[in-house]
């Protein structure tokens, strides 16, 4: 019997890629994981001044070619040692308590749709990988594709097994599984909500904008793209979170800004606190 090519095998052939940030999850699922993680003391001070001096170089510059490096660098050297299966275990914990509560109803319509047509359902994410999973896995999904940490005998090394998996690196993931699967991707749909999902988008024949941010959006409406809004537009709405974790697989910076005021700008108040002023509390003129 004739062995099937790639492209004779039975199967839909039509994908959806669904980031997931702000796409699926509202606020950035690695600062929930890193919060999980300083809540079981996975965090030591040093790594707190570490990465708060990287955060502050972030937000102040904003995204560089430089401090995506570092980012990348020092993300994945804070996990050396740490085991991978605790890493997970903690994962599905903070799914439970935090992430299911945040999952977009709208979105999550849109992923069960696809789902009930056949299509596979990929989760593209900066965020390492194995956070994409427990979400896809979680929500019916097919896959994830993620960062990938390398490790090795069940811990973590210290280094990436593979490219950081962020702006043009999404496109060039989902071609290649794509082409693995025997997908069509001029039939399949991508959905983002960041600027740098752009190239995931464009890889696809259907491509949608959902919560954008305002360099997204402009461009979506140059290119006559769907836009899908599921956010509370209110000032609550406000994406500094995931402007904060735009990389993703900052698997802590978030918690360690917070670690780090606390730390830090805690003991400063009370010192200021204990001083008392021959003009009255502090701050009054």
């Amino acid at each position: 019997m004739k062995k099937p090519k790639k492209n004779d095998v039975p199967g839909p052939g039509i994908a959806a890629f669904f980031d997931v940030d702000n796409t699926i999850i509202r606020g950035a699922s690695a600062f929930h994981i890193a919060r999980g993680l300083k809540q079981r003391g996975f965090f030591s001070s040093r790594d707190m001044i570490k990465f708060g001096w990287e955060q502050g170089k972030y937000v102040l510059l904003g995204e560089t070619k430089e401090q995506m490096e570092n980012l990348r660098t020092d993300g994945v050297s804070l996990v050396k040692g740490w085991s991978v299966a605790e890493m997970a275990a903690i994962g599905e914990e903070v799914y439970d308590e935090v992430l299911a509560l945040r999952i977009f109803p709208g979105t999550k319509a849109l992923l069960d749709n696809h789902l009930a047509q056949g299509h596979e359902v990929w989760l593209v994410t900066a965020s390492p990988v194995e956070v994409g999973r427990i979400v896809a896995r979680r929500m019916g999904a097919t896959g994830a594709l993620g960062t990938t940490p390398e490790h090795e005998g069940g811990y973590y090394t210290g280094r990436l097994a593979g490219p950081m998996l962020h702006g043009e690196g999404k496109a060039d993931a989902i071609k290649i599984l794509a082409d693995e699967r025997g997908l069509d991707l001029a039939a399949s749909f991508a959905y983002g909500d960041s600027i740098n999902d752009q190239f995931m988008l464009n890889a696809v024949g259907h491509p949608c904008a959902i919560n954008p941010d305002t360099k997204l959006r402009k461009f979506a409406l140059a290119q006559g793209w769907n836009i899908k809004e599921f956010r509370d537009r209110r000032k609550s709405g406000r994406r500094g979170i995931v402007k904060a974790s735009v990389t993703g697989f900052v698997w802590v910076t978030m918690a360690v800004v917070r670690g780090l005021t606390a730390g830090v700008c805690g003991p400063v108040k009370k010192l200021f606190r204990s001083r008392k002023s021959p003009y009255g509390p502090a701050g009054q003129d």
